[in-house]
């Protein structure tokens, strides 16, 4: 079964005015009425690092999840973060950016790949704990713009020490936009067939006109979990000058059923969610 992971909180981490918090949480709302697995609403960091994203608390007030089936996912960048976001019950899943990129893990978290692997063990188990579900993502898993040694069976290497901490759930991150569909598919072929217990996700950052193609490869790959934007907002600000964006999820949506997966997803809801971006990001 195919699970599509919404990103609001990708969409606009990177946006330089600042949104509204009842706008986000308005536009949030939108998303819980469509149908994705997961929507990765907000981050528990700090407001210095990321300031559009310094009112997920409040904005977690807001949202209306009586009836929602949409499970919640908050990133954090060390373990302050995680225990803030455990003590919150409407949080599904913390989402932990681990690279493969020593040059990336600095820039994005101020630490080595060495500390990020042990604060990885640290919120692993906090999580058991409190009965929560770490996401561990990937950083530059296809490729890095930093001259770095990279290679699929590199990605399996980290996937084994994670392995060994008995996560469940690893999203391998394009974080410049580079890969090339056969890159994608043979990373997703070996992590797939070495690790048949893991769900393996793709986040991908694309243009429009390359995403079918990168999407399809994922699948061949043996991907079956996806994370995407709606009109491609997004992309992260510690990678590079100019971003790639996210997947459009309206885009992911529409290959994933040309390929033949049938997906739960209100139709009416998403279109009246895409009309709603414009005003969103809209810096007036």
């Amino acid at each position: 079964m195919i699970k599509l992971i919404e990103c609001p909180r990708d969409a606009m981490q990177g946006i330089p005015h600042f949104i509204d918090t009842a706008v986000k949480a308005a536009y949030i709302n939108q998303l819980l009425e469509i149908g994705f697995d997961t929507i990765d609403f907000g981050s528990f960091v700090s407001p210095k690092a990321v300031p559009q994203l310094r009112d997920t608390e409040e904005v977690l007030g807001l949202l209306d999840l009586h009836h929602a089936k949409s499970k919640l996912l908050a990133i954090v960048a060390n373990l302050r973060g995680a225990e803030d976001a455990s003590h919150f019950d409407e949080i599904d899943y913390l989402g932990f950016p681990l690279s493969v990129s020593e040059t990336f893990q600095q820039k994005n978290t101020n630490r080595s790949i060495s500390e990020a692997l042990k604060t990885v063990e640290e919120i692993q188990n906090l999580c058991e704990v409190k009965g929560k579900t770490l996401v561990t993502y990937l950083s530059m898993g296809f490729g890095n713009p930093y001259d770095e040694a990279y290679s699929p069976e590199l990605i399996a290497e980290f996937v084994e020490k994670l392995n060994q901490l008995d996560l469940k759930i690893i999203s391998i991150a394009d974080t410049v936009g580079k890969a090339n569909p056969e890159l994608i598919e043979k990373v997703f072929e070996v992590q797939t067939q070495a690790f048949p217990e893991i769900e393996f996700g793709a986040h991908l950052h694309s243009t429009a006109a390359g995403t079918k193609e990168k999407v399809i490869s994922a699948l061949k790959g043996g991907c079956k979990r996806f994370d995407g934007a709606l009109n491609g907002y997004g992309g992260c600000p510690f990678a590079e000058n100019e971003l790639v964006g996210n997947v459009a999820t309206e885009i992911l949506i529409d290959t994933l059923e040309g390929e033949g997966h049938e997906l739960i997803i209100n139709k009416a809801e998403l279109k009246e969610a895409l009309k709603l971006t414009g005003f969103v990001f809209s810096e007036f």
